[in-house]
This record gives structure tokens, C-alpha cells and sequence, in this order.
């Protein structure tokens, strides 16, 4: 391992564009899905990006307005998400990210938001005002309130084990970023990646350095 962190990307390579070229800018070696078989040896991190929703098999629920379903990729992404929890290297989680882990940790879901239109992609991001939690990561990085951007219908129902709740959105208490309360594990609602203002990219360099530290450790 050098000490150039290398960070897995969970999506297919046309699909995770944004993503890979936030990670570069960096300062992080991002590398895509290409095989259905993934050692995670030469990885320090693992991002898991949006995408369409999570097949409700998988967390044994019916279909309650889930859409775009792949299941074979959330089979994949699951498991690389258990042997990067497994290894305790850090994790990013970003829209469809965030529910992944959510559930992983027995988390809830719910399938389609009451209040959906709010947050929903329609030509272009929705945005609203998020409050976050006093001295979590979020509040460190941007403050206490902040716009973001969506482009959801689905959201965390009740938390998983061991899931904090750091920031809300504002009109409708969705939840809009998590973390983990003893893991290197960080994931959003929201889309960093297409974030000008305020600027996502500081959610990557904060990743970046939880890499590093990743690295630190291991060779001490």
C-alpha cells in the first residue's frame, strides 16, 4: 500500500465519472468496478455512490415504491461493504451510499419519502436548508446550516446500530448525512460530487484524510 490512498468506487465505470474525478482532485486514486470478484487488499477506502434503489428483497421488505433496481450490483456492494467494515477501512456513502449502510448496520428505509417532491432530481438538483449536529463532521465543515442539493425519493427510516444522525433537513427532518459511532464510516444524502456552493469538495478532502490516517496507522 502506498501512501497515495487508492479508494474503490461500488458503481459501474460510466456511472461513477463525477465521483472519480471529485476523488482525484483530492488527491485520492479512484478505481471504478471492473470484475465481479474485488480483493479489497489494495484498497485503503471504499466509496459507495448513488444510484437507483436497493432491491427490498435484500432487507426483507415488499416493494413499497422502489424503482430502478439493480439487484446484482446491490448484491456486490453489500458485500464489499461488509469486508471494508470487516477490515475497519474508512467508508464513503453518497445518496443510494448512505441507505446501503443504513441497512447494513439493520438500519430501516423508507421507500418513498412523504414529502418526496422536495428532494427529488427533476431536470436538475432539488435544494433545501440542513442543520447539522454540534461538532459533527458536517458542523466542522460547513457549520451549522447549510444548503445541499438532492436528487432522492427514498430516505433512513430508523437508524442502524451504532449510526449517528448529524444533520436534517430543515423543512422535513429527512435525514441528510450519518456517520458511525466507532468506525471510519461517513455517508450523505446529498451529492458532494455536483456541489458548487457551498463546496462538496470539501466532503472528499475530509475523506482523503481519513485515508491517510488509514495509512498512518497501518504502518505504525
Amino acid at each position: 500500500m502506498t501512501d497515495v490512498p487508492h479508494v474503490l468506487v461500488a458503481g459501474h465505470r460510466n456511472q461513477t465519472i463525477a465521483y472519480c474525478h471529485a476523488l482525484q482532485n483530492a488527491g485520492v486514486m479512484p478505481e471504478p468496478l471492473e470484475e465481479s470478484s474485488v480483493s479489497i487488499n489494495t484498497y485503503t477506502g471504499l466509496l459507495l455512490p448513488g444510484g437507483g434503489d436497493i432491491a427490498p428483497s435484500l432487507f426483507h421488505c415488499d416493494n413499497l415504491g422502489s424503482r430502478n433496481i439493480d439487484i446484482d450490483l446491490d448484491k456486490q456492494q453489500f458485500a464489499l461493504l461488509d469486508a471494508f467494515v470487516q477490515a475497519q477501512k474508512p467508508i464513503l456513502g453518497i445518496c443510494k451510499g448512505l441507505q446501503l449502510i443504513n441497512l447494513y448496520f439493520n438500519g430501516t428505509l423508507i421507500q418513498d419519502l412523504p414529502n418526496a417532491p422536495l428532494h427529488a432530481w427533476d431536470l436538475t438538483d432539488s435544494t433545501h436548508l440542513t442543520h447539522a449536529t454540534p461538532g459533527s463532521f458536517i458542523d466542522l465543515l460547513y457549520g451549522r446550516a447549510m444548503i445541499t442539493n438532492s436528487a432522492h425519493h427514498q430516505g433512513v427510516g430508523a437508524p442502524g446500530k451504532g449510526i449517528h444522525i448529524v444533520q436534517l433537513s430543515t423543512p422535513d427532518h429527512v435525514v441528510e448525512a450519518i456517520c458511525h459511532a466507532s468506525l471510519p464510516i461517513i455517508a450523505l444524502q446529498w451529492h458532494p460530487e455536483r456541489l458548487f456552493c457551498p463546496d462538496g469538495s470539501l466532503i472528499f478532502r475530509h475523506f482523503a484524510s481519513m485515508c491517510q490516517v488509514f495509512i498512518l496507522k497501518s504502518f505504525s
